[in-house]
């Protein structure tokens, strides 16, 4: 037996790798042996390498209970249930140890001697803490079905959040993400996103960094955390937008609530750094459409994009839709996208050099700016989660290269 032997395979949004990391914590005190596998359903791709992982550990690891959560096998139960040794927890019950331990005794492939044989996976340090706000969505996005498999939004108490802050502090981690499945909706006793920021602020001053991992275009909050940005340098002027297109009339199809003029808006504050998620091919999208998006993404600059072909859902409004684009011509788009991202970024980039920024130190001495761009450190070695200033020195590879000041 291999004691208190925990293994874990995330696959999707940080969300998920972070949960991943807190059913680890729950599991080992009480679990000598197991893995766990937090499956993604956001893409039939992502589907499909969630249950290919799942069969090759079920292999590899005849003798070994593995759980198996997360979106991919809430919606497909059956489908992890059939392979050998794998228990399925639902979503809504993957933070409850009960569910865990009740599954365990029941399942006919319960083992009194487990043991893991080969597993393969690196489960990678971060040197930054991710905290969770919320869960859930209230939108009806009509190619997502993420809403359907987290249920409605769920906003945490800030006592919760606060409390998290603290012990990541104690733990050495100085910069803190707040993530969740749409953090722009975050509501709780009267307040909002922005509100958290300001509180956590105020209330840990020994928090050096603090970010936002996404943000929806639509929100309000956006303005408000853009004044905190300027006002109070812990909190990193860079903003992720889940813009998904720039084209209106593809906007109102997907029932995205903002438009291409609201973006503009946001992004004409040249204090912030902004990177989109753009979904390319999406039903009805034509050339013209998709060079909307394209035109605006050279216009606004945006210094990342993050640009993935449209895949089709079950479940899903977008699923049925006439207009549907042949995956060869959505991933053309993809590269169009991803192309002109990288050139905006080497343009932002040029700007950079010769000054000084903060960074967070990374594995391997590598650190990332404010604007969330990995710099290469020369010199000594550098240890991880250190807060720090460097000299931005030049660009090599979409990275810049720099040196402790």
């Amino acid at each position: 037996m291999q004691e208190k032997n925990i293994k874990t395979l995330s696959f999707g949004c940080r969300l998920n790798a972070l949960e991943t990391e807190k059913i680890r914590d729950l599991l080992s005190p009480v679990l000598d042996c197991a893995i766990v596998v937090n499956t993604c359903s956001v893409t039939a791709e992502a589907e499909r390498q969630s249950a290919q992982a799942v069969r090759r550990l079920a292999r590899e690891n005849p003798n070994a209970p593995i759980f198996v959560t997360g979106c991919a096998s809430t919606r497909n139960p059956i489908l992890f249930a059939e392979i050998p040794n794998t228990i399925v927890i639902e979503n809504k019950e993957k933070l409850n140890l009960d569910a865990y331990s009740n599954a365990l005794e029941t399942s006919p492939c319960f083992k009194t001697q487990p043991e893991i044989s080969k597993f393969n996976h690196h489960e990678s340090k971060l040197s930054k803490q991710f905290i969770q706000i919320q869960n859930g969505c209230n939108h009806e996005c009509t190619y997502c079905i993420t809403r359907l498999l987290r249920g409605k939004s769920v906003s945490f108490p800030y006592e919760k959040i606060l409390s998290e802050a603290e012990n990541a502090v104690k733990n050495g981690f100085y910069e803190i993400v707040l993530t969740g499945v749409d953090i722009a909706c975050y509501a709780d006793k009267g307040s909002f996103i922005s509100d958290i920021c300001k509180r956590l602020l105020q209330d840990v001053p020994k928090i050096q960094r603090l970010r936002l991992s996404s943000m929806d275009p639509a929100s309000p909050e956006i303005f408000k955390i853009i004044e905190l940005m300027k006002s109070e340098p812990r909190m990193m002027p860079h903003l992720h937008l889940s813009m998904q297109s720039g084209s209106n009339k593809i906007l109102g199809l997907m029932r995205r609530r903002h438009n291409s003029e609201m973006v503009q808006k946001i992004m004409s504050d040249k204090f912030v750094s902004f990177s989109w998620d753009i979904i390319c091919g999406f039903p009805g999208e034509t050339n013209e459409l998709f060079a909307e998006t394209a035109d605006l993404a050279q216009k606004l600059k945006p210094i990342k994009i993050h640009a993935f072909p449209y895949s089709a859902r079950p479940g899903t409004v977008a699923a049925e839709m006439s207009g549907q684009v042949d995956k060869s011509e959505s991933k053309k788009r993809v590269k169009i996208l991803s192309d002109i991202g990288d050139e905006n970024k080497f343009e932002f980039m040029k700007s950079k050099i010769g000054t000084i920024c903060q960074v967070l130190v990374e594995e391997r001495n590598v650190a990332r700016t404010p604007d969330d761009i990995e710099i290469k450190i020369e010199g000594e070695k550098i240890p991880a989660k250190t807060v720090c200033n460097l000299e931005i020195l030049g660009i090599s590879d979409l990275h810049f290269t720099g040196k402790i000041c």
